[in-house]
């Protein structure tokens, strides 16, 4: 799977089948902190993901006055 980050920008590839939350533990990154996004639509934190998935994780934004 191809999984592209934001904020470094860079694009990463690895082997599926895998939970989001192993492909967290591969990233070092924390679940409450970044949104998962598979083949353009919003990937809960228990769903697997596959070789043939795109995968983009973003950064989660918050604000306001």
């Amino acid at each position: 799977m191809i999984v592209r980050l934001r904020n470094p920008s860079r694009e990463l590839t690895f082997r599926g089948p895998m939970s989001v939350a192993k492909l967290f533990n591969q990233l070092e990154l924390q679940r409450e902190s970044v949104l998962v996004i598979r083949n353009g639509t919003l990937v809960p934190g228990d769903a697997m993901l596959d070789d043939a998935d795109e995968i983009e994780v973003r950064p989660v934004i918050s604000g306001g006055a």
